[in-house]
């Protein structure tokens, strides 16, 4: 019942002027663009100035879009995983410069000695020379990772690290999957406690509901995603995006991930009672184009710095752009993954930029 409470207490926040400002236009991209289900939403670090779920659940289905409906965030999962971090940091739990192998030294001998000396800040900000992984790659398979939810994201690092394959040449960064899911493993040896019960801590903090994996296998009412032929994905559980869970596998409603962007806006700008405007600055800018689980770019048009992060998990696709200089974020969400899709969201976020002065 207070959870009830509290979601129609923050839909009534929500002016209904800006709620139907671009609600119209948005549903003109989603048909044009073959956008089953539509969600994105406008907030400052203290309002939401706008927020609409537009079209369908499913492809060619009669399950409408509705405000509480869970989308995978992919990657964007990343910017989670980084702030837990971070206030372990600050906690005293575990330090920045923490090698993976202090942590895990019966994995050591049998790794690749180009990682011996990688700590937490490199895995967090690609800076780790590893190459990259994602769910399509074919090995390692099912059978050869065991246990539970823990264990196999244990069994898989190490299965990676003894691989012999390293980067090809020095890069600035590299975009590695495995980075997160070491430092994943990192925060658990560091605290006793899994990644979800971390992840549902957090939640708890924000009242938010985070969950894991397609939104469809635990509620077949929730979205589907969809491929880039709008063949939706069938409600099955895939062992990969556990193995996967620190870089890309929580999933969450618009409202309640509105409530962790907004506390992103208030933290750079120094509003936060957890951590400094210092900490979240570094968080967001501390490195060139990829700092803590965000990018960073700025914008052609308007000139202004970004900090943003997006996902493309197979079947969904996420985007969040935080621009702390007019105290502005944008949300966009999508059950379908397609080049298509893609060029609708960025034309629909480009449009929201230069409506909000971004």
């Amino acid at each position: 019942m207070k959870k009830i409470l509290f979601f129609a207490l923050f839909l009534s926040f929500i002016n209904p002027f800006y709620g139907q400002k671009n609600g119209s236009r948005a549903e003109e991209i989603r048909k044009q663009y073959k956008i089953p289900e539509l969600a994105y939403a406008v907030v400052s670090s203290d309002s939401v100035l706008e927020i609409e779920v537009l079209g369908f659940q499913r492809y060619k289905s009669s399950h409408k879009a509705k405000i509480n409906d869970i989308f995978r965030l992919g990657s964007i999962t990343k910017t989670i995983t980084s702030y837990i971090a971070t206030t372990l940091v600050k906690e005293g739990k575990i330090k920045w410069n923490t090698k993976f192998f202090d942590l895990y030294p019966e994995l050591k001998a049998e790794s690749n000695p180009e990682i011996y000396n990688v700590t937490l800040q490199d895995f967090l900000t690609f800076r780790a020379p590893i190459p990259t992984w994602s769910y399509g790659n074919e090995t390692p398979n099912q059978q050869e990772i065991k246990g539970n939810n823990q264990e196999q994201r244990y069994e898989f690092i190490s299965w990676f690290f003894k691989q012999k394959q390293i980067v090809s040449e020095k890069q600035e960064w590299y975009g590695s999957n495995p980075s997160f899911v070491a430092a994943g493993l990192m925060l658990e040896k560091a605290t006793g406690k899994s990644y979800e019960s971390l992840v549902q801590e957090l939640g708890k903090k924000l009242n938010i509901n985070f969950g894991f994996g397609q939104p469809n296998v635990t509620d077949i009412n929730q979205p589907w995603g969809h491929d880039e032929n709008l063949k939706p994905e069938k409600s099955l559980v895939n062992y990969k995006l556990n193995w996967l869970s620190s870089a890309g596998n929580i999933n969450v409603n618009l409202p309640d991930f509105c409530k962790f962007t907004q506390m992103q806006l208030q933290g750079l700008l120094g509003k936060s009672k957890v951590l400094s405007e210092e900490e979240f600055n570094k968080m967001h800018f501390g490195f060139p184009e990829f700092s803590f689980g965000w990018y960073s770019e700025i914008n052609e048009k308007s000139g202004l710095k970004y900090s943003f992060h997006y996902g493309n998990p197979g079947t969904f696709l996420t985007k969040v752009y935080i621009c702390k200089d007019i105290d502005k974020a944008f949300i966009l969400f999508a059950n379908v993954q397609s080049e298509e899709a893609d060029k609708g969201l960025m034309l629909f976020l480009a449009e929201l930029q230069k409506q909000y002065g971004g």
